[in-house]
């Protein structure tokens, strides 16, 4: 006994833990359900986290083309991995609660059962833990510079052996400036294209940058595009901001450790690479630059290594495009002209772009005569110009020359006044015409209009102007370059023209004024006119989208025949000078959106004004008594949302936020057929109802009634037949829009001869094309803009009793056929911010089928769209903006539907 050790245990430690044991055992089966519940909420929550950061992740790929972070991409395939595990064992759930008896107490097979239990709670806090991890503050970078970003490319005719060469030829190694000269038109864009995105599929080891320089090139231009390229100007603010100098030692710097290809399209002059930054090209970094020109004499200049001329089609690869454009029926209309056309193909020279040009004006023609006198053109225009070391604008003036006369030419010349790709809108174009004396003589706006289209619309078909939507239309670079030849003297014109557009000069070069008659510098960085330029000759002068702050009084004192003048956008200009009154020729002047306070008495004196623009003036709150109505032969005013801020009334002064004296101003322009007007009190709109020439004038209504009007009857806005854009702006007590039936019908029965917007009482407003509802806090409904079946956008803001848009009850004793209109049928916009009642746009689906961009901030009540998978079906590119939270809780008709908007939503975090 002497040996044995006596060793004391408790029983109480032994029986705890024993009895801990099998408890933790035990609650692994008796809390499987509640486990199970817990596991797929926890499960769910993770995929919501999961898709939250795919989002994220997608958003900043897409749109600011960045790289998913590793951490985050890793996270998501564990989030994804978990997701697999936890459905699994939810699987199970189901089948293993089946084998629970005795009220979950006594599994029939416990070892079973225990086991799966555990798993499921220890996979809740996998879950649990892992969803903790997904938040990211950042969840993706810049990536790698891509050596090759593809460009734009189209189909080609005949271009393939030039390809061949240029490519074979510029994979040579002793071949580092490579020049391809040729004529506009010739398709030299066209073969860089293809040889930068051949890259693609090479074995490329070039990084290669794409810069557009174009004649009215800058060396800043150019540098700020490379920088681009290569990421130097991601900091805008500080590398922009920059001199050339400095730019062109960081361009340098990094340029300098790379193998580049530069490719730099369209120059008209030599370019000094060093002063750019960049480095020589040549045998130790092996690095290479491609340029196009329309000159040899460039590529000499440039020290080319190799020089290619790129040459028009063909004939067979030119036949064959030119029968392309004038089309078939054309052709065969009569057995000569077959012959005919293909003497003028040849007389074209196998160049794409007047195949392209010349075969679509030749498309009308159905005559034989016709035919040769076009060759007759042809054959005497190619001869009569020089100093052109090409033939481009001979055979483009072709175009110019087919114009069915002086005054189609005259208001083609007049749109090369626009900078490049300028997307010039129709409407000012058309004014603009008119005041230059370009178009007969109208009294009404359908005259002027159909005149204008009519010259546009002859543009648009001789390829000399490009379409751009319904409102707006371009010119050709190549186009524009043709027509700014021939109106700046070159082609012995009778007038001549000053070009400087969007070149960011900084001063107006006054001093090369005196000969000129039209001069466009507009959109550049020019801060202040002054001096006194003697101008004998000078009609027109575009100075809008400067920086304008400042015009000296003695600017205008010797610009005696000026006709058009546009400083519009000029935002930081406050005031004009009383000297402006000497420009008594002046029948355009456009002053609008600049921050002009008040306009000079002395303004009176511009009797011969036709066009005047004040829109946007919101600082504008007086105009001295008189002015307005001393314009005697006006015909176009537009005041739109003039005078908004709130001023003080002044005596002998006509308050130009809309007052009667206003209105009463407006009554004495006889000649008056648009107008756009912004009124304040419910006196001046009723006296602008009660006279029929401004309501049939009426184009843009600007309606900011503070204190007065608890009730608009849209059917007093009926009479304005050409009503395109209304705005509401804080009227603050108004609290419905009413429209009267029975005042229509007796409107329609007082009516001997109705007009087209009488005729049918379902086109209340036949051309409303906008409508913006801004501080309206008492507004609860806009049923009336049922009844504007043309209507392209729709803008509410901040209207925090609006409950419904179209409130079918609020039809009441509309006519039936009313009732069942369907609205919004031709919508592009919809914006709808900060309405927290508003619940319904609408009771019904509808199809918008025009839809493209629809913006909700801050409407909380809104919770179902009145939309259908038809919108997607029809617009392909619909944006759908909101809040995430709000997407979340919309209610939808079905799974379908929302799936099928889901790739339309972008979420926004106001």
């Amino acid at each position: 006994m002497g040996n044995c050790i006596s060793i004391s245990v408790p029983f109480d430690a032994i029986f705890s833990n024993c009895y801990k044991s099998t408890v933790a055992q035990a609650s692994y089966v008796h809390n499987l359900k509640e486990n199970l519940k817990a596991l797929e909420k926890a499960s769910e929550e993770l995929t919501d986290v999961k898709n939250g950061l795919v989002r994220r992740v997608k958003i900043a790929e897409e749109e600011d083309q960045l790289t998913c972070l590793e951490t985050v991409q890793r996270w998501i395939s564990r989030a994804e991995a978990m997701e697999i595990e936890a459905q699994e064992l939810l699987q199970r759930g189901s089948q293993e609660s089946i084998r629970l008896c005795l009220w979950g107490c006594c599994p029939k097979n416990y070892k079973s059962s225990y086991k799966y239990g555990k798993k499921v709670s220890r996979k809740i806090t996998e879950v649990t833990e892992l969803k903790g991890e997904g938040v990211f503050e950042v969840v993706a970078e810049r990536g790698p510079i891509a050596l090759v970003v593809e460009v734009p490319d189209e189909p080609t005719v005949g271009m393939e052996p030039i390809f061949d060469r240029v490519w074979t030829k510029l994979n040579e190694e002793n071949v580092r400036i490579m020049g391809l000269y040729g004529m506009g038109g010739v398709g030299k864009t066209t073969l860089l294209r293809k040889i930068n995105n051949n890259f693609l599929n090479s074995q490329n080891e070039y990084h290669v940058i794409w810069v557009v320089v174009s004649k009215d090139h800058t060396i800043e231009n150019i540098q700020n595009s490379i920088g681009e390229e290569i990421r130097l100007s991601c900091e805008e603010d500080t590398w922009k901001n920059k001199t050339c100098q400095q730019k062109s030692k960081d361009i340098f710097n990094v340029l300098k450790k790379k193998k580049f290809i530069l490719f730099l399209d369209d120059i008209w002059e030599r370019i000094d690479l060093v002063e750019v930054g960049i480095p020589s090209p040549n045998r130790q970094n092996g690095s290479k630059l491609v340029f196009t020109t329309r000159s040899m004499e460039v590529c000499s200049s440039m020290s080319v290594d190799k020089q290619v001329e790129v040459k028009c089609l063909p004939w067979e690869e030119s036949w064959k495009l030119f029968q392309e454009k004038v089309g078939k029926e054309a052709l065969s209309v009569h057995p000569d002209i077959l012959h005919l056309a293909k003497q003028v193909a040849k007389e074209c020279g196998g160049l794409p772009l007047t195949r392209t040009t010349i075969g679509r004006a030749m498309a009308c023609k159905r005559t034989p005569q016709e035919w040769r006198y076009a060759i007759q053109i042809l054959k005497n225009s190619a001869s009569s110009f020089s100093g052109m070391g090409d033939k481009v604008f001979p055979l483009l003036k072709f175009s110019y020359d087919n114009l069915s006369s002086e005054k189609v030419r005259s208001c083609f010349l007049y749109c090369s006044l626009f900078p490049e790709d300028w997307r010039i809108n129709r409407e000012d174009l058309i004014y603009k015409w008119m005041c230059e004396g370009f178009l007969d003589e109208c009294s009404d706006y359908e005259s002027l209009q159909g005149q204008g289209y009519t010259i546009i619309g002859s543009l648009l078909y001789a390829c000399l102007l490009e379409e751009v939507g319904e409102t707006r239309v371009k010119m050709h670079d190549v186009i524009r370059d043709m027509a700014l030849w021939i109106a700046c003297g070159c082609e012995k014109a009778d007038h001549t023209c000053l070009v400087k557009a969007n070149v960011e000069l900084k001063e107006p070069m006054i001093e090369s004024w005196n000969e000129v008659e039209r001069i466009s510098l507009m959109k550049n960085c020019i801060e202040s006119l002054s001096g006194s330029p003697t101008c004998p000759n000078l009609s027109t002068l575009f100075l809008q989208q400067n920086k304008l702050h400042q015009v000296s009084g003695s600017f205008f004192k010797f610009i005696p025949k000026l006709t058009v003048l546009d400083l519009s956008k000029n935002d930081s200009l406050t005031r004009l000078p009383m000297e402006i009154s000497k420009l008594v020729s002046l029948q355009y002047l456009n002053l609008a959106a600049t921050a002009i306070k008040e306009l000079p008495g002395e303004l009176k004196n511009l009797k011969m004004l036709k066009y005047l623009n004040l829109d946007y003036l919101r600082n504008l709150n007086v105009i001295p008594e008189g002015v307005i109505s001393s314009f005697s032969r006006l015909q176009v005013l537009q005041m739109f949302r003039c005078g908004t801020k709130s001023g003080e009334m002044v005596e002998d002064r006509v308050e130009c936020g809309g007052s009667e004296l206003l209105v009463q101003e407006l009554e004495s322009l006889k000649h008056i057929m648009t107008l756009g007007v912004s009124i304040k009190y419910g006196t001046a709109l009723d006296r602008l109802m009660a006279s029929q020439m401004l309501l049939n004038s009426t184009q843009s209504l600007f309606l900011h009634f503070e204190r007065t009007w608890q009730f608009l009857n849209l059917s007093t806005l009926l009479r304005m037949e050409r009503l395109e854009k209304l705005y509401l702006f804080k009227c603050s007590r108004l609290e419905e829009l009413k429209i009267d039936w029975e005042w229509k019908r007796r409107e329609e029965c007082s009516s001997h001869v109705p007009s087209p917007s009488r005729c049918s009482t379902n086109h209340l407003f036949p051309i409303l094309r906008q409508v913006s509802v801004h501080y309206c806090p008492n507004l609860k409904e806009l049923t009336g803009l049922a009844f504007a079946p043309n209507l392209q956008l729709l803008n509410v803001n901040k209207c925090r009793a609006l409950e419904e848009i179209i409130r079918l009850e609020k039809l009441g004793d509309a006519p039936k056929e009313v009732k069942c209109l369907q609205p919004f049928l031709k919508l592009e916009s919809l914006a709808l911010r900060a309405l927290p009642k508003l619940k319904n746009i609408y009771p019904k689906p509808l199809p918008f089928p025009c839809l493209n961009f629809f913006q909700v901030r801050d409407c909380e009540e809104l919770k179902k769209l009145p939309v259908g998978s038809t919108v997607t079906k029809m617009r392909p590119d619909l944006k759908i903006w909101g809040r995430e939270s709000w997407w979340n809780e919309l209610e939808w008709e079905d799974e379908t539907t929302r799936d099928a908007f889901l790739p339309c939503f972008d979420a926004k975090d106001w």
